[in-house]
C-alpha cells in the first residue's frame, strides 16, 4: 500500500535512479541482488514515465577498478564495506540495464574535466549519470551535490538497488541536503540484499516522514 495519492502538481520533480546496473539486477550479475530481476518491469515503467513526462532522471552507477577500497576477494569481503569485484569499469556488468537507459545523458565522473561544472549542469537538458567508486554518491562524487543545487527539486522519487546499501545511502544523503523536500521511495522499485533489513528501512523511512509509494500510483 502507498502513503496516500500521488499529488498532481507542477512541482519540480526529479527521479533518482540508484545503481540499476547489470551486475546488480541480472540474475547472472557478479553481485546480483535477490529479487532485483523481479522489479525490472517497475524500473522500466518509471523510466518510460519520466521520459514521457519531461522529468529529469539523475542516475548513479558504481564504476570500479581493482584499486578501489570497496573491492576485495570473495574470501576477504565483509559484505558491509568490502565486496567481491563487481561493476568493473569497461565490463558489460557495469552498464545500466536496457530498461533504465537514459536520454541524452551527461556523465559526471568524480574527477570531471576542467570546466565550470554548475554551468555545464545548468545548460544540459537531458538526464544525468553520476559515477562513483563507493556506496555513497555524495561521499564519492562531488558533483552529486552540484546537480541538486542547480536542479533545485521540490520532489525526488527514489528507486533502485540495493535497499540496504546504496539506496539507503542515497536517501540519507538527500535528506541531509534537501531539508523540507518531498522524498518518495518507490516501494516496489527497490530490492534488498537482506530482506529483513530492507523492510526495517522502509518502516523507518515512513516513520521519518519519507513517503512510500508504488509505481502504479506514481505513473497511473
Amino acid at each position: 500500500m502507498s502513503d496516500g495519492p500521488w499529488p498532481r502538481s507542477s512541482t519540480r520533480t526529479i527521479f533518482w535512479d540508484v545503481d540499476t546496473q547489470v551486475d546488480f539486477i541480472h540474475a547472472d550479475g557478479l553481485l546480483a541482488v535477490p529479487g532485483a530481476v523481479d522489479v525490472v518491469p517497475v524500473l522500466a515503467r518509471l523510466t518510460d514515465f519520466a521520459h514521457a513526462s519531461g522529468i529529469r532522471i539523475v542516475a548513479t552507477a558504481d564504476d570500479h577498478d581493482l584499486g578501489h577500497a570497496e573491492i576485495t576477494t570473495a574470501e576477504q569481503a565483509d559484505w558491509r564495506a568490502t565486496f567481491p569485484p563487481h561493476c568493473m569499469r569497461g565490463t558489460p556488468g557495469q552498464r545500466k540495464i536496457t530498461e533504465t537507459a537514459l536520454h541524452d545523458r551527461l556523465l559526471l565522473e568524480p574527477v570531471y574535466p576542467d570546466a565550470d561544472v554548475p554551468s555545464v549542469i545548468g545548460e544540459h537538458r537531458g538526464d544525468f549519470l553520476l559515477h562513483k567508486p563507493g556506496l555513497d554518491v555524495f561521499e564519492w562524487n562531488p558533483h552529486a551535490a552540484a546537480v541538486l543545487t542547480v536542479l533545485a527539486p521540490e520532489r525526488v522519487v527514489i528507486y533502485g538497488v540495493a535497499t540496504d546499501f546504496c539506496v539507503s545511502a542515497a536517501v540519507a544523503g538527500l535528506r541531509r541536503r534537501l531539508p523540507g523536500v518531498d522524498l518518495v521511495v518507490v516501494q516496489d522499485g527497490i530490492a534488498a540484499i537482506d530482506a529483513a533489513a530492507g523492510i526495517a528501512l522502509c518502516n523507518r523511512w515512513r516513520q521519518d516522514g519519507i513517503r512510500m509509494a508504488d509505481a502504479a500510483t506514481l505513473t497511473g
